[in-house]
C-alpha cells in the first residue's frame, strides 16, 4: 500500500467514525433514551386502580389518585372540584352509595410516555345509603392521566350522566 493510499484509507475511516458518532448523538438527542410509552392495556388498568380505591370506601384514598391541581367534573354533582378538599367532599357523598364502576365502552389514546386519555361510557351500580334501594347510573367519562414523579395521577376527570332519549 502506498503512502497516498494509507492516508486516503485513514481519512475514509476517520470520516466514517465521525459520521457514526454524529448519527448516534442525533438519535439520543431525538429521544433514543425516552421512557417507554404505556400500552393501552396498562392505561386501561388505571381505571381499575381508581375503581378499587372506590371499593375501600375511603374518600382520602380516592383523592390520592388525583394530582393536586386536578379538575373533577363529577357524575352526581354540579359543582366543579378543583382542590383536594372539594374532591374529598364529593367522594364522601358518592362513596356512601357503595359505587361499583364497570366500563361499557372505552377509547384510550396514549399521548406519550407520561400522558394518557381514557374516554368512553361506564356505569355505576349504587345502593342508596338510606333506603338500600339499588340502581344503575350510566355515564360518559373522560380521564386524563399524567405520570408525575413516577406515579400516575388523574389531572382531569369528567363524568356526566348519559342524557335521556
Amino acid at each position: 500500500m502506498t503512502r497516498k493510499t494509507r492516508i486516503r484509507a485513514a481519512l475514509v475511516t476517520a470520516t466514517a467514525v465521525v459520521t457514526a458518532a454524529t448519527v448516534s448523538a442525533g438519535i439520543s438527542a431525538a429521544g433514543g433514551n425516552r421512557p417507554a410509552e404505556p400500552t393501552k392495556r396498562q392505561a386501561a388498568a388505571l381505571f381499575d386502580t381508581w375503581n378499587a380505591a372506590l371499593q375501600t370506601g375511603d374518600p382520602q384514598q380516592v383523592a390520592d389518585l388525583y394530582a393536586g391541581d386536578a379538575v373533577l367534573l363529577p357524575t352526581l354533582s354540579d359543582e366543579v372540584r378543583t382542590d383536594r378538599a372539594g374532591r374529598i367532599d364529593y367522594f364522601e357523598h358518592f362513596l356512601a352509595n357503595k359505587p361499583f364502576g364497570k366500563k361499557i365502552e372505552t377509547h384510550i389514546n396514549v399521548l406519550d410516555a407520561n400522558s394518557v386519555l381514557d374516554a368512553g361510557v361506564y356505569q355505576f351500580s349504587l345502593t342508596d345509603h338510606d333506603t338500600g334501594r339499588k340502581s344503575v347510573v350510566k355515564a360518559r367519562y373522560t380521564y386524563e392521566w399524567e405520570k408525575r414523579n413516577g406515579e400516575w395521577k388523574i389531572v382531569n376527570h369528567h363524568s356526566s350522566v348519559m342524557p335521556g332519549g
